[in-house]
């Protein structure tokens, strides 16, 4: 019996699988399934972990399945399984707006659910995830098992459910909005007659070296940006220019919007 299935291998669902298989699980442990038939066998030849012919197949032989599947095929998906789920497994939700209670009406009261939100950076192993479930329900053991398996992929952060909206918009969402920030400070820097090659690599390296000041430091973003501050310099010319247009304003409002739409799925 394989300890973990996931029903969907889209881009989440194989960089959790490759962050797993990096970090100590055996290809023997796992197995998926997806909907394009003849993408499932590559990919089982190509990671060397099993393919299942059908979702109910993969249900029936787990111990923790995961859902990877989109929020629209949620109800499609349930309801194929629900035969084969049973209390003795566990459930790992990873889609957006998919309440706990939700679930429990699909699948049973009885069954135990861990919702969780993880982001696209899991394909380095990078990821970060937002996490709930109801505690008392786990045993120490399955608790450690669902802290390694998420963090095989990254970094995790227990929250309670009524702030998984947020967590959309702060981690599951985000990387978004900071691809597109990379996109247009490389585009202005290449307006300067920086080479796109060189002004991509020393953005990205600016902002991974940035967030890595956030974390490790303790310091808060605004003490950080005030150290580069110089009195009548560059960089706070260009601070007013962001506040001029907006910068803060847009990245809330987006926050905004994220938020909304996560409410109405």
């Amino acid at each position: 019996m394989a300890s973990i299935g996931f029903i969907g291998m889209g881009n989440m669902g194989t960089a959790i699988i490759k962050g797993l298989l990096s970090h100590g699980f055996a290809a023997e442990e796992l197995m998926f399934t997806d909907a394009d038939k003849e993408k499932g066998r590559n990919k089982e030849k190509e990671m060397g972990v099993c393919f299942a012919e059908s979702n109910l197949d993969c249900a029936r032989k787990v111990n923790y399945l995961v859902l990877a599947v989109k929020p629209q095929y949620y109800e499609t998906v349930l309801q194929e399984i629900r035969p084969a789920v049973n209390k003795d497994q566990i459930v790992i939700s990873i889609a957006p707006g998919k309440t706990i209670d939700y679930l429990h009406k699909m699948l049973g009261e009885e069954i135990r659910i861990v919702r969780a939100m993880p982001n696209t950076p899991a394909l380095l192993g990078e990821g970060m995830s937002g996490v709930c479930m109801n505690g008392e329900k786990f045993s120490q053991e399955e608790k450690a098992m669902i802290e390694r398996f998420f963090c095989s992929f990254g970094k995790m952060e227990i929250v309670e459910e009524r702030l998984m909206d947020a967590v959309v918009c702060a981690s599951g969402s985000s990387p978004a909005y900071v691809y597109m920030m990379i996109e247009a400070l490389a585009d202005g820097a290449v307006k300067c007659g920086l080479p796109r090659d060189k002004a991509y690599a020393m953005v990205a390296q600016t902002v991974m070296g940035s967030a890595k000041m956030v974390l490790e430091t303790g310091k808060h973003p605004g003490e950080l940006k005030d150290m580069v501050c110089s009195p009548g310099g560059t960089t706070i010319a260009a601070v007013e220019a962001l506040e001029e247009w907006g910068f803060r304003n847009a990245l809330m409002k987006a926050t905004d919007a994220c938020y909304t739409r996560c409410r109405s799925i």
